[in-house]
């Protein structure tokens, strides 16, 4: 069953906080796009709002978070607003900032989660076509203990497993099998950081934004009121208490045992977002992090960019067909020479999948060209429309007793040519449901499992006299 693309229906609330290393206040909403728009930041606050669209190649920096650019205009942080959009399965949509980096809120993606949904999702017209990996795709970093494994599968699921040699944290593991589970599972678990590192992130000018309330603090050991002080000076925020506790110093539970693990995993899910192409697969990641999140995600868009731009499409020509010559011929009028289908492979009430064998001995490669023999494109766009006709036939009863007429024929392209030798592949897909015998089918011809050649048709369906 075919998937739609999906968008929201209207513009979310404005989502308002500070950045988490910049420290600045910052509204950020999420706005309906259209088919194939993918997902864009647009940066309200500066000259001629730019857009930057959310791919792996506009990545600018993954030091402490995934950071993208286009010229001028930057927006940083971007992982957990990116994530949020990826588990709800959301195709096409625009964000609206008006700073460097989106609100921290709470460490988690649980309240842009919560926008999306009450600015609710609504599917659109156009297809989500997967891209079905085929093959295993792996990167790693040995020195560091880092490994990726994504292994074709029917349907996309994350794991990760973390380990920092961490007292406090053992090895932890966290999955995503079934994405209608990331609200609940996923979505809620917050960003962590240890307190040894805070000394250091707040010399360096980050995480002015941060707080117990977005993130969990994890201390490997007692740590000084003292200490505490200082780092909060740096920050800029009143003290805090928490002297000499050691292990996780914010009030309460976690939400799960293991919520660093599932944040790691929110993280992945957000950066995998910049692939920019749905796709299918089982991916593994030990100690996942943003610079080798964003490798990978670099290695599978330029995986499916190299296969779509091969554009092979795998038809099983030697197969029983459904209709052979002579079943078509009680179905088409079409006789010697201007029958161009030997038979048919493929058909169901929308789709249906033709074959022509080309030989010398076509009639038209006599004149076109004696030196050079190629099939006419003409020939080529009448063998797609004749397919297309035997479809929409076979869609009504006593088929003998009726024609296919053409009346459009749109948007043709010729991209290679077809010679003697070559075996020629029609698919013709219905694109509308046959209203008042009116019929609107694309059509294209296959030599090798490439397209040489398509179009889109509209065709009438009338009573022969």
């Amino acid at each position: 069953m075919s998937e739609k693309q999906k968008t929201i229906k209207e513009p979310s609330v404005w989502l308002k906080g500070c950045g988490l290393h910049t420290g600045v206040e910052v509204e950020m909403r999420f706005l309906p796009a259209s088919e194939n728009a993918g997902i864009k930041f647009k940066r309200i606050d500066l000259e001629g709002q730019p857009s930057i669209k959310a791919v792996a190649e506009n990545v600018c920096d993954t030091s402490r978070s995934t950071a993208i650019a286009d010229k001028d205009a930057k927006v940083g942080t971007i992982e957990h607003v990116m994530s949020a959009i990826s588990g709800l399965g959301i195709d096409n949509v625009i964000i609206e900032i008006n700073n460097l980096e989106p609100p921290i809120l709470d460490g988690s993606s649980k309240e842009f989660v919560k926008a999306l949904m009450e600015a609710g999702i609504q599917e659109q017209e156009a297809e989500k076509n997967y891209f079905s990996i085929s093959e295993t795709l792996t990167y790693s970093n040995p020195e560091k203990g880092i490994e990726y494994t994504l292994v074709p599968d029917e349907k996309l699921s994350l794991s990760v497993m973390i380990d920092y040699n961490s007292k406090v944290l053992a090895s932890q593991f966290a999955e995503c099998e079934e994405f209608k589970d990331y609200q609940t599972q996923i979505a809620p678990c917050k960003t962590f950081v240890f307190s040894k590192d805070l000394l250091f992130l707040a010399e360096h000018n980050l995480i002015k934004g941060g707080s117990l309330d977005s993130a969990l603090v994890i201390a490997e050991d007692e740590i000084s009121q003292q200490e505490i002080d200082r780092i909060a000076s740096l920050l800029g925020k009143k003290s805090l208490q928490g002297g000499g506790k050691k292990g996780i110093l914010n009030d309460g539970d976690l939400i799960f045992q293991n919520e660093p693990a599932r944040h790691k995993l929110l993280d992945l899910a957000g950066d995998l977002a910049l692939v920019g192409i749905p796709f299918k697969g089982k991916i593994f990641a030990k100690r996942p992090g943003h610079f080798s999140n964003v490798e990978f995600a670099k290695i599978i868009r330029q995986h499916i960019k190299a296969k779509q731009k091969d554009n092979r499409v795998e038809f099983d020509i030697y197969k029983t067909p459904v209709l052979d010559v002579n079943k078509i011929k009680q179905i088409m009028p079409h006789r010697y020479p201007f029958l161009l289908v030997d038979k048919i492979i493929e058909m169901s009430k929308t789709v249906i999948v033709g074959v022509k064998n080309l030989t010398y001995n076509e009639s038209f490669f006599q004149g076109h060209f004696p030196t050079e023999p190629v099939m006419p494109g003409v020939l080529q766009i009448e063998a797609m429309a004749q397919t297309g006709g035997i479809l929409v036939l076979n869609n009504v009863d006593e088929p003998e007793r009726y024609s296919t007429y053409f009346l459009k024929i749109d948007k043709v392209k010729f991209k290679s040519k077809a010679v003697p030798g070559d075996v020629l592949v029609f698919r013709l897909e219905m694109t509308e449901p046959i209203r008042r015998g009116i019929v609107m089918m694309k059509g294209q011809t296959f030599v090798d499992g490439h397209v040489i050649s398509e179009g889109e048709f509209t065709a009438m369906v009338t009573k022969n006299k």
